[in-house]
């Protein structure tokens, strides 16, 4: 299955307040090797997300929970197609700090992203195209 149609399946999973947790949100984790039911559903994910999404569609992934982890997946490229990996930072551009998703389209301004873990949900978000560190071509496994 192509990458943004896999992401797409998921649009609109929500985090769960309070001491509950989204069962598919348990699963991006669980599906990686780390345990969903230690971590719950208010662990950042935006990065468990995009490995699930590309390890089910048969893609090298970064198996880390970390986003810029992403930066050490792929090829790089200036133009970046539907479904490419966007890698973001956050707070600063040295800082550990990121965020990861899929690329949907893009403007002189902003990069449009369907992700996972934005307004603790799977959607689609604008973010400053000066946030971007990375687009990044997925390889198939094998």
């Amino acid at each position: 299955m192509d990458i943004l149609k896999m992401a797409l399946s998921q649009y609109g999973v929500t985090e769960v307040s309070g001491s509950k947790d989204n069962q598919q949100i348990v699963t991006y984790f669980d599906e990686l090797g780390f345990n969903g039911a230690k971590l719950h559903d208010e662990t950042a994910w935006c990065s468990a997300f995009a490995n699930w999404v590309v390890k089910k569609c048969g893609y090298a992934f970064s198996g880390k929970l970390n986003a810029r982890s992403w930066l050490n997946v792929g090829e790089s490229t200036n133009t970046p197609q539907l479904g490419d990996v966007v890698v973001l930072w956050r707070e600063s551009p040295n800082s550990w700090k990121g965020h990861v998703g899929f690329f949907v389209k893009e403007t002189k301004a902003y990069v449009y992203i369907l992700g996972g873990n934005q307004g603790n949900r799977v959607c689609i978000k604008a973010y400053p195209k000066n946030r971007v560190l990375d687009y990044k071509k997925m390889i198939k496994n094998g």
